[in-house]
């Protein structure tokens, strides 16, 4: 990419994964590595997506059954940046980049405390309402 091109992959911007496991989940970029490195040396970032959504709720199903189909699953990968497809949508979420990191991503114990921090920062944020469209499962 030239260096006056602009830079539409940033930070918090909603992007749907097209390969591999994650295809068709919609994620958001916590970090991004635009030179690459020794053992990717092409541009990507890391990614927290949401790879289960929650469920549809109603007024009349009980405070338990509302709070179990509340939940989602995430996920936390790099991706190359071929294999994302970015949105118009920003998610302003505050993940804790200490937690989430790619040194986070080798050890399978500091993994899963980073889904678990994504885990609790997306169903805080599910739970606050609005962005609607981010936490619905994506219809093609």
């Amino acid at each position: 990419p030239s260096p006056n091109m602009g830079r539409f992959l940033k930070e918090k911007k909603v992007v749907i994964l097209l390969t591999g496991r994650y295809a068709g989940k919609k994620a958001i970029i916590v970090k991004t590595f635009d030179e690459g490195d020794s053992v990717r040396p092409y541009g990507h970032c890391l990614v927290a997506g949401v790879e289960r959504p929650p469920l549809a709720v109603s007024k009349r199903m009980s405070k338990k059954k509302i709070a179990t189909r509340s939940k989602l699953k995430p996920f936390v990968k790099l991706v190359n940046y071929q294999h994302v497809m970015p949105t118009r949508y920003s998610l302003d979420v505050t993940l804790d980049k200490n937690k989430i990191s790619k040194a986070a991503l080798k050890e399978p114990v500091k993994k899963s405390e980073a889904r678990k921090e994504v885990k609790t920062v997306f169903e805080k944020r599910y739970q606050e309402g609005g962005h609607k469209w981010f936490f619905s499962k994506l219809r093609f």
